[in-house]
C-alpha cells in the first residue's frame, strides 16, 4: 500500500454542486486520505469558491490543502491570502505558477512558481508545507526537457517540501523524471498524479491541451469501444490500477488522485490496490 493517498477537487460553481461534492467527499474520506486539495482558477478566478471548499473540508475534520497560483497577482494580494490561510489553520498548500486568464496581459509581480515558493518562505518561514508541480512528460510551454528540469530544480531549491506530478499513463516517464532530478541533487518526494478514466473522449481532448501523452495502444483500444461506456470504464479501471501498482512497486511515495469531484473510480482503484 502507498504511504500517502491524497485527492484533488475543483471548487463547485453552485450550491447544488457543493452539496454533491460533500456527498462524494464523504465516500472518499473512508479511504483515509492524508489530505484533500482544492484547485485555484486562472488568475485567482475561483478564489472565494476555493476558500469556501477549503473551509468545508477543514470543518469536516480533514486536512484541506488549497492551491495558490501567482500569475496575474500582486505580492500584496498573495500576502493577504497567506494570512487568511494561517488564520484558518491551513498548514499545507500547493504553490503553482498558474495560467493567465484569457484577455489578461499582465503577469503580475511573481512570474514563476519558484518565485512564489521563495516569497512564501520569506513571508511565513516554515508555516506551510509546500507542494509544487512536476511534469514527467515536460510542461507544454517548456522550451526543452532540460529547461523544464531546471525549472523544477529551482522550485525545489526555493523551499518546496514535495511535488505532485501532472497525470500520465507511462510509468517509465515518471521513473525517468525522478532519476533525472535525483541526478541534479533534488531529493524531495515526487508523488504521481493519477487521472481515473471515465470518458475517453473528454480525456483525449484534455490531454491534447495539457501535454499529457496517451500511449497509442491505449488510444486504439479505447477508440475501438466507440460509445460503449461500460467497456470504457472497465478498461480505464484496469489500465489505471495497473499503472498505480507499477508506480508503487517502483518506489513512488504515494498517489494523488485527480478525482474530478467524483468518488466512484478513485474508490474502486484504491479497493483493487488494497486487495
Amino acid at each position: 500500500m502507498p504511504t500517502e493517498l491524497s485527492i484533488e477537487f475543483f471548487p463547485p460553481q453552485t450550491p447544488e454542486g457543493a452539496e454533491k461534492l460533500k456527498a462524494e467527499r464523504a465516500r472518499l474520506a473512508a479511504l483515509n486520505p492524508a489530505f484533500f486539495s482544492v484547485t485555484y482558477g486562472a488568475g485567482g478566478s475561483t478564489r472565494e469558491r476555493t476558500f469556501a471548499t477549503v473551509r468545508d473540508i477543514a470543518a469536516e475534520g480533514h486536512q484541506a490543502v488549497p492551491h495558490l497560483s501567482c500569475i496575474g497577482s500582486s505580492k500584496a494580494g498573495i500576502r493577504e491570502i497567506l494570512q487568511c490561510f494561517q488564520n484558518e489553520g491551513i498548514t499545507r498548500l500547493v504553490a503553482l505558477r498558474g495560467d493567465l486568464p484569457s484577455g489578461m496581459a499582465v503577469t503580475g509581480e511573481l512570474r514563476y512558481a519558484s518565485e512564489l515558493v521563495e516569497f512564501i518562505r520569506a513571508e511565513t518561514g516554515d508555516a506551510f508545507r509546500i507542494e509544487v508541480a512536476a511534469y514527467p512528460e515536460w510542461h507544454p510551454q517548456a522550451s526543452s526537457p532540460q529547461a523544464d528540469l531546471q525549472n523544477f530544480v529551482r522550485k525545489a531549491k526555493a523551499g518546496a517540501n514535495a511535488a505532485i506530478t501532472q497525470y500520465f499513463y507511462n510509468a517509465d516517464a515518471y521513473f525517468h523524471f525522478v532519476d533525472a532530478v535525483r541526478a541534479l541533487g533534488v531529493e524531495i518526494p515526487i508523488v504521481p498524479g493519477i487521472m481515473p478514466i471515465a470518458s475517453f473522449s473528454k480525456l483525449a481532448r484534455f490531454s491534447d491541451t495539457c501535454g499529457a501523452d496517451i500511449p497509442r495502444w491505449m488510444r486504439k483500444r479505447f477508440e475501438s469501444y466507440g460509445d460503449d461506456a461500460d467497456s470504457i470504464r472497465a478498461l480505464g479501471l484496469e489500465v489505471v490500477t495497473e499503472l498505480c501498482a507499477k508506480l508503487l512497486a517502483g518506489g513512488a511515495p504515494g498517489l494523488h488522485f485527480y478525482s474530478m469531484n467524483q468518488a466512484a473510480l478513485t474508490t474502486e482503484i484504491w479497493r483493487r490496490l488494497s486487495s
